[in-house]
């Protein structure tokens, strides 16, 4: 039976969606079977971030109103043995989907992947506990900015308040200098603030948002620092889980 991550954030622009195709790529490149769900409806990036975009037919609307099966909303992306997207509906949710649909859907999925990563809306609004509902763990993905990391607080106490016990977070666009010079929330701030694992830090780096931008997850890059701590991030996630199993 596999494991459903929800990957949230308080805040718009943390690199949210970025970091999800990432982590998954990642998980695939382990030997994993993993499915991406992207629930931010409306205002869809998964799809252009694994350059898939001209592959989308069907979405997540589409398989719990009925209109297609499980196997045919799932595009499975060819650089990776076994990692699928099912897409976001193009227009905001009309109150189709309920987070009893959320559950059978991840329910699922979870007899046929190994690991289902949902891309949630950033906020806390119904959006985020439409895709929090079916989840077993969550990742927060915050910056290193004193609203991002309040509005990340507020993520984790409403995931609490759902009932996953499995939280971190992800600090991204880290500036190492600026950092040091006090310019931004220091690492003794950020964990004061958010009362969570703390997964990893990623370092602000052109190269992520560029490779994103052309539909490649930056750790199809191997040997590079950014891969490699991707990989670290992803030990911690995975072994967060398994100590609580």
């Amino acid at each position: 039976m596999g494991k459903v991550i929800v990957i949230a954030s308080g805040k718009g622009g943390t690199g949210k969606s970025v970091f999800t195709a990432n982590l998954g790529a990642t998980l695939a490149l382990r030997g994993y079977s993993v499915a991406l769900i992207d629930m931010d409806m409306g205002v869809r990036n998964l799809d252009l971030y694994l350059g898939l975009e001209n592959n989308v037919v069907y979405d997540v609307s589409d398989v719990v109103s009925g209109v297609c099966r499980i196997k045919q909303a799932l595009i499975r992306d060819k650089r990776f043995d076994s990692l699928c997207l099912m897409p976001s509906p193009p227009h905001r949710d009309d109150g189709n989907i309920t987070p009893l649909h959320m559950q059978v859907l991840c329910e699922k999925l979870k007899g046929s992947f190994d690991y289902v990563l949902i891309d949630s809306p950033s906020g806390i609004d119904d959006g985020f506990v439409l895709a929090a509902a079916g989840a077993d763990s969550a990742v927060i993905v915050t910056a290193p900015e004193y609203a991002a990391l309040r509005d990340a607080d507020m993520v984790n106490t409403a995931l609490a308040q759902l009932g996953i016990e499995e939280r971190g977070y992800v600090v991204n666009k880290v500036i190492g200098e600026v950092m040091s010079a006090g310019l931004v929330p220091n690492i003794n701030e950020i964990t004061e603030i958010i009362k969570s694992e703390l997964y990893g830090f990623i370092q602000y780096d052109e190269n992520i948002m560029i490779a994103a931008n052309n539909g490649v997850p930056i750790v199809c890059k191997p040997d590079s620092y950014i891969t490699e701590n991707f990989s670290n991030i992803a030990d911690r996630i995975l072994y967060t889980g398994r100590n609580n199993e």
